[in-house]
């Protein structure tokens, strides 16, 4: 019996979109075109392109709630002052923590900080870990809870 396909499809289309997020954090392209560069420019037989679509779209919808999630935990950083690879993948993470319920956190945090290792600075999966390790009992409070009754 062969695996389920979806996570490595989504973890594709997180890739994707982490990448049009800094795409679109540094140009202000209008996310459309951006998306369409993508969708080009890649192979999108291996992404779940309706994942992609909504991440690249809704992120930047959802903005200011998105950073009203995590700037409370920024402690010796302002927003400025994040990096923009690493800002794209807190924006990301922190959206799927608020908005995709279907998405466990640990999974959110997970692919947050693959994407971090991958992508960022040195050390920068560290402070992604600390950022999302604190909003994740904030907006999804009963699942944290849940899972520390289990373990």
């Amino acid at each position: 019996m062969s695996q389920n396909p979806m996570p490595a499809l989504r973890s594709k289309a997180r890739h994707y979109a982490m990448q049009a997020l800094y795409q679109w954090q540094m140009t202000k392209m209008p996310l459309n075109t951006i998306e369409a560069e993508y969708r080009t420019d890649n192979d999108m037989s291996k992404v779940d392109v309706d994942y992609l679509h909504e991440l690249i779209h809704n992120v930047p919808a959802n903005i200011s709630i998105i950073e009203t999630d995590f700037l409370p935990h920024l402690t010796d950083i302002t927003l400025e002052q994040i990096d923009p690879i690493s800002l794209a993948i807190l924006r990301l993470s922190c959206y799927e923590l608020r908005f995709r319920l279907d998405v466990p956190y640990k999974v959110v945090i997970n692919e947050g900080l693959n994407l971090a290792k991958r992508f960022g600075a040195t050390d920068s999966h560290k402070f992604i870990n600390g950022v999302l390790d604190k909003v994740a009992p904030r907006v999804r409070e009963a699942e944290v809870k849940a899972q520390g009754r289990r373990n």
